[in-house]
């Protein structure tokens, strides 16, 4: 049988934990959904606490940091990289963005891991926000208010929370960026 690389598990660990939670995560599972044995599985990670670790760092570099990098990219003007930012955010998986706040409420290790994130996301959005003038600590406030609201409508189970916040944000842009 043909054994997969390091990178398919973990897209399969992804995938489980975002449709089924972290339950779903199971090397017997996994293998079974990928045809496939669960030496494949040993041959990649020592144990299901090393898939888990490595599923935590995909996310982040998925979620987070290839986000940032794509922004940055675009460049522009910091009303464009806002704007980027808004289009950026259409591409993300937020049913597991969800899923990994779930296990990050029941997990420590998770969750600090999560807060270094937010914390990253909201020091880049701020970097935008003091891009166009103003001060770092309004920037701060405005960068905060602007992330957990998005990820308030995320977590609302709404269907429609992302329409909603790109609309809010097109309406907005002008209040985030302004000063005074």
């Amino acid at each position: 049988m043909e054994r997969l690389d390091r990178q398919v598990w973990i897209k399969a660990g992804l995938a489980a934990l975002a449709e089924n939670g972290l339950a779903a995560v199971r090397v017997e599972l996994l293998a079974k959904q990928l045809k496939i044995t669960k030496g494949s599985f040993y041959w990649h990670f020592a144990d299901r606490r090393e898939l888990l670790s490595a599923m935590i760092e995909t996310w982040e570099n998925n979620q987070t940091t290839e986000i940032i990098a794509l922004v940055e990219a675009e460049g522009g003007p910091s009303h464009e990289r806002l704007e980027h930012l808004s289009i950026a955010l259409t591409q993300l998986d937020m049913q597991l963005e969800v899923a990994m706040r779930g296990w990050a409420a029941t997990d420590s290790d998770v969750r600090r891991v999560l807060q270094r994130i937010d914390l990253a996301r909201c020091a880049y959005l701020r970097s935008i926000i003091e891009s166009a003038g103003v001060p770092s600590d309004a920037a701060q406030a405005r960068a905060r208010l602007v992330y957990y609201a998005l990820i308030g409508e995320l977590m609302s189970g709404s269907e429609d929370w992302l329409q909603t916040h790109l609309e809010s944000m097109a309406l907005n842009r002008p209040m985030i960026l302004r000063w005074p």
